[in-house]
């Protein structure tokens, strides 16, 4: 269903590059709204700037991409640093931190287009929701001027910039699988009450048990082959504390009191929340610049240790890569929660106040669907108020391209003189410190009830 909509919608706005809503449907789309259609394709453009960055990134592109003038010519034009940039190393990094640039630049024009508009009266809706042709255009124009911006502290400053975003992204990715997995409970719930309930609370408990198996022979291997017995400590104290906190969330989700106030709560959402710590821990002692607790997958699988002692691993030359295990899984994770932020209509209202959207009524119920000539079109929904935050949605598309950024250059940080990325221990606190706030949020969205039992949570 999801896929459908996501493709059929895409391919529809290519029909109506230059309208606005509502836009024309494929006869092979479900009814659906117009607002959905509109964030599907802005996550479309971020989606397009992901592929092009990660072809910019691939072997083989540093040749073509040395031919764009002044960009990687033997050198720098910043004084005292000629002839000492490695093009065959950097150019690639370059490439991504600058088409992220370009997406950073055209959501966050766009969130500040958008603020406080309140309904599809609002002339700026018109913008949101058509004109794609003109929105593609100023997306190239930004991206071509930003492959000629000069060097000099631009790839450390905007290195940091990307650590900052990541960092509030990955609490936003927290969220919306836990409004996954509060809707996903409470569809197979209903459907348990509906039909037959064996097979659905077998269900359940089936993706509980196996979601909690995975997190916890992930833990089991973290401290096989991320810890030495004499060394690693940091490493130790991560895995030992967020194995606890996952401990902490899964006990207080059944808690009578929680579940009074929380009936929709459960161990299905804390298995996958306790998965999505164990992923995020993994990540953070991938970064750690101690190679001795850091075995690249390669040595795990071959089992040949590192015969490396540098302190700091760098990008050597002629392998700029980005596919190691954790990055795969990290766009995964971006892909579906990007999805998912497009066509979601949840009832959860907690996380409807943090994504700044409402709770979207059945398409029947509501309006009926367009038809002319025999072409479907999208409903206006938002004529008496919008559903989501525009301005709100831009901005987690904008931190979303910060995070894409950070995922493909490993988290590595530009070191001093230009010739190779690196990894550091500070990007190794932001992942591990994302996920104890990520667990932080878990847990408030379970007590908040319990806490303000004078505001309306339900």
């Amino acid at each position: 269903m999801g896929a459908c909509m996501a493709l059929c919608s895409l391919a529809s706005c290519a029909s109506c590059l230059c309208g606005s809503a509502p836009c024309v449907l494929s006869s092979c789309c479900p009814s659906t709204f117009n607002s959905t259609v509109s964030r599907l394709a802005f996550s479309f453009f971020l989606l397009l700037g992901t592929v092009v960055s990660v072809i910019m990134i691939l072997p083989g592109m540093e040749t073509q991409l040395q031919k764009i003038p002044g960009f990687c010519q033997g050198g720098t034009p910043i004084p005292g640093f000629e002839g000492k940039v490695n093009c065959e190393i950097i150019v690639g990094y370059k490439s991504v931190y600058r088409m992220c640039f370009a997406m950073t630049c055209f959501f966050f024009l766009f969130s500040i287009i958008m603020i406080r508009v309140r309904s599809s009266k609002d002339p700026r809706a018109a913008i949101q929701n058509g004109f794609w042709f003109f929105k593609f255009l100023i997306l190239i124009g930004i991206t071509v001027g930003a492959f000629f911006i000069p060097d000099g502290t631009f790839n450390t400053v905007w290195y940091y910039f990307g650590v900052v975003g990541s960092f509030v992204f990955i609490l936003i990715q927290l969220i919306l699988l836990v409004d996954f997995a509060h809707t996903w409970n409470q569809k197979w719930v209903e459907n348990a009450e509906e039909g037959n309930s064996k097979c659905w609370y077998a269900a359940l408990l089936s993706f509980t048990v196996v979601q909690y198996a995975c997190a916890f022979a992930a833990m089991v291997l973290f401290y096989v082959f991320y810890t030495q017995p004499d060394d690693c400590t940091e490493h130790k104290v991560f895995i030992s504390l967020n194995f606890i906190f996952c401990i902490i969330v899964s006990v207080v989700s059944i808690l009578p009191k929680v579940q009074e106030v929380q009936p929709s709560s459960g161990l299905l959402q804390s298995s996958l929340i306790s998965l999505y710590t164990m992923y995020l821990t993994w990540s953070a002692m991938s970064n750690n610049p101690n190679r001795k607790c850091n075995p690249s997958l390669l040595q795990l699988v071959t089992n040949n240790p590192s015969t490396s002692t540098a302190p700091t691993p760098t990008v050597p030359p002629g392998q700029v890569q980005w596919w190691d295990a954790q990055g795969i899984v990290g766009l995964v994770i971006f892909l579906f929660c990007t999805l998912y932020a497009s066509i979601r209509s949840s009832n959860n209202s907690q996380v409807n106040r943090l994504m700044q959207t409402e709770e979207v009524q059945s398409l029947a119920a509501d309006a009926e669907v367009s038809v002319e000539d025999g072409a479907r079109r999208a409903v206006d929904n938002e004529e008496d108020g919008v559903t989501y935050s525009y301005s709100f949605f831009h901005f987690c598309l904008l931190l979303a391209s910060l995070y894409i950024m950070m995922t493909l250059t490993n988290w590595y940080q530009p070191n001093s003189d230009y010739q190779a990325m690196q990894s550091t221990m500070p990007a190794v606190w932001v992942k591990i410190s994302s996920s104890w706030l990520a667990l932080a949020v878990y847990l408030w969205t379970l007590v908040a009830p319990l806490i303000l039992p004078d505001r309306d949570f339900n």
